[in-house]
């Protein structure tokens, strides 16, 4: 109906495509990490096997003994918790607050020494309503598991920082 309207369009999607390859955007790659192999001592309930996952999808080998690692990382513990954040007038919850916490010490090869404990933590807050029960449910699930995953990339992204 109106002439030009499609080359407007065109125009229109090309600045945009521009505008976003010139302020650097790129998927994120795999991590860089200046190891091949490490040996994880210890066990956590969740953080351990989105780990393994995150070593393998970075050409890390995870061996069963530190003899012949480049790292070794020790899984301290981990902590999830839920604490109410604020209450109604009549006492009931309206907010929690959720934490997650991952404590791990490093060892370079050669050294005698582990590094000190180190603690990467996450935490959310959301509201809270009895009405919506299953729908709460479910947002907290989600938080828990981005809580998870922001835990996993700070370890990844301490990991690589380490200096050999």
């Amino acid at each position: 109906m109106y002439p030009g309207r499609g080359s407007l369009r065109f125009a229109l999607i090309t600045c945009l495509l521009l505008c976003l390859s010139a302020c650097g955007f790129h998927l994120r790659g795999a991590a860089d990490v200046p190891f091949k192999t490490i040996y994880i001592q210890g066990s956590t309930l969740v953080i351990s096997k989105g780990l393994n996952r995150t070593l393998h999808n970075n050409d890390v080998k995870v061996l069963n003994s530190a003899e012949g690692a480049d790292l070794s990382l020790e899984l301290v513990g981990e902590e999830s918790e839920k604490r109410i954040m604020s209450l109604s007038g009549k006492g009931v919850v309206r907010e929690y607050e959720l934490y997650y916490r991952v404590h791990y010490r490093t060892r370079l090869p050669g050294a005698e020494l582990w590094s000190p404990v180190q603690t990467i933590e996450s935490r959310r807050d959301f509201s809270y309503n009895d009405a919506q029960l299953l729908a709460k449910q479910a947002e907290e699930n989600r938080l828990n598991e981005t809580m998870h995953q922001d835990v996993l990339n700070g370890l990844m992204r301490r990991l690589a920082a380490i200096k050999k």
